[in-house]
């Protein structure tokens, strides 16, 4: 049988492009395009970086139903990004497509909340970091449904049906679990105190959001606060567990300043691409 390098070696001209793509293309900050493609990373890089995390379960969970069910919420995700980052690289107009951002980018380049790259250490810790997003997400696609751009609202309602599954799956494990034994318990409210500090970053706004939101094409993210406490609230309380009184929020993701987890996920997530730039099977 043939080495993988056997199978996979990309010719020069294609190790040239692949490099191209690399290269960061800056759009002049504050422009439009440079405003929707940074919101449009935003939303995939979320589902991307989220969905790689949950995929890592795949094989792994405690039981055949949920290893099933993880990887199919793994691959919703995955397939929302794909339409995320490519109508991002329609919007940069620089010929890169979704794999060229999903791949060739670098940790700096991502503009992912810090909650979706927290690891899972475990199966709780996992459905809380999911719940707390799913809380957001449903609502931020609602409310994308009725963008000034069309292909936005398009996708927004694409994803909102497979998020409202999402949602309704994560709610029900949360209040099982926390609502369940001692340990499950335990493990559930330990998730929340470690996650908490990490759920504000979804609802602050910088200069990008406050002039998408005032072109109509996004909207401000303090606008999804109501609804995501109105959902929190009622699942906490179900699940016995309580909602934490901090209200500091760990910050600088969406400007692209990660933890060290993202780097550690990269390396493993863009491995292929980058030991074989440009190979095709």
């Amino acid at each position: 049988m043939p080495s993988l390098p056997d199978i996979m070696t990309p010719d020069a001209e294609a190790l040239a492009k692949a490099a191209g793509k690399g290269r960061r293309v800056t759009l002049p900050a504050g422009s439009p395009e440079h405003d929707l493609f940074t919101g449009l990373t935003r939303m995939g890089d979320n589902t991307l970086i989220l969905g790689h995390r949950v995929s890592e379960w795949c094989g792994h969970a405690p039981v055949l139903e949920e290893d099933i069910a993880l990887a199919n919420v793994a691959l919703d995700m995955i397939g929302q990004t794909q339409l995320w980052l490519g109508l991002a690289g329609t919007v940069e107009g620089h010929g890169r497509s979704a794999d060229d951002l999903a791949f060739l980018r670098d940790a700096w380049h991502f503009r992912n909340l810090l909650l979706v790259e927290r690891p899972n250490r475990d199966f709780g810790h996992t459905l809380m970091r999911q719940f707390l997003f799913d809380a957001w997400h449903q609502p931020m696609l609602k409310a994308l449904e009725g963008s000034s751009d069309d292909r936005i609202g398009e996708i927004a309602l694409k994803a909102g049906k497979e998020v409202a599954y999402h949602l309704e799956r994560s709610a029900d494990l949360v209040i099982r679990l926390g609502d369940g034994t001692e340990e499950s318990h335990a493990k559930m409210k330990d998730a929340l105190e470690r996650l908490w500090p990490y759920a504000g970053e979804m609802f602050l706004a910088d200069e990008v959001d406050v002039r998408l939101a005032h072109e109509g094409l996004m909207p401000d993210p303090a606008g999804i606060r109501p609804a995501w406490d109105e959902t929190v609230a009622e699942i906490l309380a179900e699940a016995t567990l309580n909602r934490p009184d901090s209200d500091f929020a760990h910050k600088g993701g969406k400007q692209g300043r990660h933890t060290e987890d993202l780097g550690h996920l990269l390396t493993s997530m863009q491995w292929l691409q980058r030991a074989y730039p440009g190979a095709t099977w």
